[in-house]
């Protein structure tokens, strides 16, 4: 088989006319990383490192993957797509140990993964959900990324696009996320979902008040109501204080026992492992079935430029369940030139596509006025 030769790096980023607020600050532009992988032969493969947070971080990473690149990639090919996170971290861990930067290793592996599971659905002809267990399928979506104190207009936006599920940013102060909350929960429609995501914002006093709070509004979830690495006795109390309210959490677990805890536990009733920022397409497959296994839902977390938004599409359609797909609807320009036309909404759902690999080609050309970085590495193929 032949071996990955090269790899590209394209950083974009799009300003954004009006700043998103977030509870980690204010967001003045949308990021996004894009690798590319090309064998020996000239076959490709798409791939995605997160890089949202802090705002200057994919320009950073861009530099990181490439300076890395040859070592993670070295003697690799399509066929490494099934152990790709497990080999590359592997080779990246003492690395990431001297720099003291596991996160940005295990988003680079992550986005590397990704392109060789796109490279080998490309060659053998197949889409991308294919090679990961079966057949590309609707998907019902979400509408996520609403701001809690701009949720009236964004609902109704979201509503109007055709979404009928949509997710609240939370955590900007307990009375705001009260009255947002209260507003929001009327404003819902028969057989309309709505649930709650407070980024991780709350101590486990303010967690406990506002999961009892909100325990009977009858949200689809109440999202990352505590700091990942909080204590386990934290999200007990979260958990009984939030009574049948379901906990969901997943997209800053950083390793496979901290998501075989999440499974085996009592807390969290959705899990949402994010394939751009740990695990890639192999080990999130890993985690994703056994969460179903579980009887749990798993729904993957996503926010970034489009290609992991596709990705993270086919791996939930091959790995079945009734999770839904996190969409964005901030306003995006990369992820509606990289990805969009791939994803049309129709009747709450998104059809996954079924050409080859992730089903499309990227049009970089339509972005290229948001180039910031373009890096171009060689890698060893023996």
């Amino acid at each position: 088989m032949p071996g990955v030769s090269r790899a590209e790096l394209h950083c974009f980023r799009c300003q954004l006319a009006k700043p998103m607020e977030t509870v980690f600050g204010r967001v003045e532009s949308r990021p996004a990383l894009i690798v590319r992988i090309v064998d020996d032969e000239g076959a490709e493969g798409f791939g995605e490192i997160w890089c949202n947070f802090p705002q200057p971080g994919a320009e950073y990473r861009a530099r990181l993957a490439a300076a890395i690149l040859p070592q993670a990639l070295a003697g690799l090919s399509a066929e490494s797509y099934a152990t790709a996170f497990k080999t590359i971290r592997a080779r990246l861990h003492r690395l990431a140990l001297q720099a003291g930067e596991p996160g940005p290793a295990d988003q680079i592996a992550s986005g590397l993964d990704i392109a060789l599971h796109d490279l080998a659905a490309r060659r053998r002809g197949v889409p991308l959900a294919a090679i990961l267990g079966a057949a590309p399928r609707s998907l019902p979506a979400y509408a996520s990324g609403i701001d809690s104190r701009l949720a009236a207009g964004m609902i109704d936006d979201a509503r109007a696009a055709g979404y009928g599920a949509f997710k609240i940013r939370i955590g900007f102060g307990r009375d705001s996320d009260i009255r947002a909350m209260s507003a929001a929960i009327n404003a819902m429609k028969p057989g309309e979902l709505l649930f709650a995501d407070a980024n991780q914002n709350w101590d486990r006093a303010e967690a406990v008040h506002m999961a009892e709070v909100l325990a009977d509004a009858g949200l689809g979830w109440l999202e990352e109501p505590l700091p990942v690495d909080s204590p386990s006795a934290d999200w007990r109390a979260v958990a009984a204080a939030a009574s049948r309210m379901p906990i969901a959490g997943g997209e800053n677990m950083r390793s496979r026992s901290e998501f075989a805890d999440a499974v085996a536990g009592d807390v969290f009733g959705i899990i949402q492992p994010d394939i751009c920022k740990w695990g890639g397409l192999s080990a999130c497959a890993e985690v994703a079935r056994q969460v179903i296994t579980s009887n749990k839902r798993y729904c993957p977390h996503y926010l970034g430029g489009g290609i992991g938004l596709v990705a993270s599409a086919h791996l939930l359609a091959a790995v079945g369940g009734d999770g839904l797909l996190e969409v964005d609807v901030n306003d995006n320009a990369l992820r509606e030139l990289l990805a969009g036309p791939l994803l049309p909404l129709v009747g709450g759902r998104v059809h996954v596509p079924t050409g080859p690999g992730l089903g499309y080609v990227p049009n970089f050309a339509a972005v290229a006025d948001m180039r910031t970085l373009h890096l171009s590495v060689t890698v060893a193929t023996a």
